[in-house]
């Protein structure tokens, strides 16, 4: 057992095939090392074996909050969903914000652990310490905005005061390798195919009943220091100061116009880095200030609500009017993001700013992660174009009709066009040797950042153990916003090293579970000051980042027992030295990701992308067998399937 503050000390293991529930205590060794959240839920996906099937009934599915989860700190209203991804085969990790992590932890949990498959469709119920199966017959096939306004009367609850909920829709329950888990304010746990997992176990929602009890910290005086040193790094960012920095202002879309200016917008399926160059090259009518957070604040801003402890609210919340097939249709939804809108809009091919909100909301009450359902689509069009997908359907560039009901199509594999995209990228380019229209690493779409002209997200993407990803080590902050130092986006030396150390902040971060925006402002001073405020612990700065350092090796670690190795950390070939050349202010630029990998993999102390046993040895990970390689180079890592 554990008994550092911020911890509940209770994780509820969930048996759905026998309908068993047991709680037991955190390994108090396992705290230290691990710290909570994706660390910690990593650690149990782990231990359940990598070599697990991930739709089958061995796989965990581990929703964890962290020891700052649901506390006073600020945006610590997180919660990591862990498993083995069906769309990658890695380990992945999957956040989203809002109040269920917090809430979770208020009901007296640090985690809820998920295996088997029920018989029939079950909710989990928690409240007060205890967690109770519940029949779900009733809303399986239902959209996510259905379930959760007929469980909010049926257990007599308020969402946004003492109820959360996170549920799968009809893409989950029909095995969509990029289905999410939603929550009740349209925040999603989207990358991955956790959604997918959920479905695989027939658990149709989590709905979680508390008031708020957060945790009191251990060693008040350095919490409270900390606390005020965070609060005031917050205030002054230009970032995250409350209604007057970007994001607090535009929310995550305040990169669109940035990202465009400077050509790092990946557009048409990222043959262009802007829509002026495509608009330049091809005379269509695209323009990314059109669907731009500032666009979006004077235009179709409705409200911005906020997570728990948050007073940043980077949430924008919009309502638009948009004839769809001849119909009016209204719609509200959260939350117009700026990877949402890019892979919905510039790199699909267009710009329509209204007609992106409907697919939002349909991805968001389907339960379908927008940046893959956006890219997936951007994929089938260049496939279209080069006469791929001849008798199985076809998807024009800009076709905003057919999208906002492709959506749908997909989520309940509605004909053998959905039912194929349906089931991510690689197996699409497996299936129609359509590798070179991938714009995946490791089966999982990149975001919105071009590594043409951002190196950094280059190797980011490459080398992320979830597939490609902007969150595991957010290199835009330096590159784009200049935190903490502004460094060259088109310089690739210097990068490999930079990643790592983002990587394992995040790492860090992702664990605690609190907002990555918050290292807009905060560093890893901060950080301390907090984890050993609320937990009484008194590690140094060192020793956090070397926590973060084995979270991250346990991950990579963990997809090396199932075949993963250097081969794996690529990028799609368009981005590199023989692809597309950057054009505008990227004018000529490529990604030199070999020469930004021996860096990375020298700053690792990995070999060929993996973790030899030394290192292993030196984080103190004991577990498993081991890769079987050593410093010095030496067998492959054994391959579990």
């Amino acid at each position: 057992m554990t008994e550092l503050g911020g911890f509940q000390d209770r994780v509820a293991r969930i048996d759905l095939s026998d309908e068993e529930i047991a709680c037991e205590s955190i390994d108090d060794e396992d705290a230290a090392k691990y710290i909570g959240a994706r660390g910690l839920g990593v650690k149990y996906v782990f231990d359940q074996g990598p070599a697990v099937d991930p739709l089958g009934p061995d796989n965990l599915l581990a929703f964890m909050n962290g020891p700052l989860s649901g506390t006073q700190v600020t945006m610590s209203g997180r919660i990591a969903v862990c498993t083995k991804s069906p769309l990658t085969g890695t380990v992945t990790d999957s956040h989203h914000g809002g109040w269920s992590g917090a809430r979770l932890k208020w009901a007296g949990f640090d985690g809820l652990c998920f295996e088997g498959e029920a018989d029939e469709p079950v909710y989990a119920y928690v409240e007060d310490g205890t967690v109770e199966l519940r029949d779900a017959s009733h809303l399986w096939g239902a959209g996510v905005h259905e379930t959760r306004d007929r469980l909010e009367e049926e257990l007599e609850g308020s969402y946004g005061k003492n109820l959360s909920l996170m549920a799968i829709g009809p893409a989950g329950e029909n095995g969509v390798k990029y289905a999410c888990i939603m929550n009740e304010d349209d925040r999603a746990s989207g990358r991955g195919g956790t959604g997918c997992v959920m479905g695989s176990k027939n658990l149709k929602a989590v709905v979680v009943k508390s008031t708020t009890k957060m945790p009191k910290p251990a060693d008040p005086e350095t919490f409270k220091e900390g606390h005020q040193q965070a609060m005031q790094a917050i205030q002054e960012s230009e970032v995250t100061a409350p209604n007057e920095g970007g994001l607090s202002m535009y929310g995550t879309n305040v990169l669109m116009n940035i990202g465009e200016e400077m050509d790092g917008l990946p557009t048409k399926n990222g043959q262009y880095t802007s829509t002026e160059s495509m608009r330049d090259a091809e005379g269509v009518d695209i323009d990314a200030e059109r669907v731009s957070g500032e666009n979006v604040r004077e235009n179709i801003l409705v409200d911005e609500p906020t997570c728990h402890s948050c007073p940043v609210a980077c949430k924008k919340e919009v309502e638009v009017t948009a004839m769809h097939k001849g119909e009016e249709m209204n719609v509200r939804t959260e939350s117009y993001e700026y990877e949402s809108a890019y892979a919905l809009g510039p790199n699909s091919g267009h710009t329509d700013r209204d007609k992106i909100a409907l697919m939002l909301e349909r991805c968001n009450d389907m339960g379908v992660d927008t940046i893959d359902a956006g890219n997936m689509m951007a994929m089938a069009m260049e496939m279209t174009d080069e006469g791929k997908l001849e008798g199985v359907g076809e998807l024009e560039w800009g076709d905003t009709e057919t999208m906002i009901d492709m959506i749908e199509r997909i989520a309940r594999r509605e004909d053998e066009f959905a039912d194929l995209l349906a089931e991510g990228p690689r197996r699409v380019a497996d299936r129609k040797d359509a590798h070179e229209n991938s714009l995946a690493v490791k089966g999982q779409t990149i975001a919105a950042y071009d590594p043409r002209c951002m190196k950094g997200m280059g190797i980011g993407y490459a080398t992320s153990n979830r597939g490609a990803c902007h969150l595991r080590g957010y290199t835009p902050a330096a590159e784009i916003l200049g935190v903490p130092e502004k460094v060259d986006p088109y310089e690739y030396e210097g990068k490999g090293e930079l990643t790592a150390q983002f990587q394992d902040l995040h790492a860090i971060s992702d664990s605690f579970d609190i907002c990555k925006f918050n290292a807009f402002a905060e560093g890893i001073e901060e950080y301390v000051l907090q984890y050993n405020g609320m937990t009484g612990r008194d590690v140094t700065e060192d020793e956090l980042l070397e926590a973060g350092e084995r979270i991250y090796n346990l991950e990579r670690y963990y997809n090396n027992l199932n075949g993963f190795d250097g081969s794996d950390d690529s990028l799609p070939a368009r981005f590199l030295e023989d692809g597309i050349r950057g054009q505008g202010a990227s004018e000529g630029e490529y990604c030199e990701l070999d020469e930004m990998k021996d860096e990375y993999y020298d700053h690792r102390g990995w070999v060929d992308g993996v973790v030899p046993d030394e290192k292993l040895d030196e984080l103190g990970i004991e577990l498993g067998p081991g890769t079987g390689v050593s410093s010095e180079g030496g067998a492959a890592a054994p391959s579990d399937d």
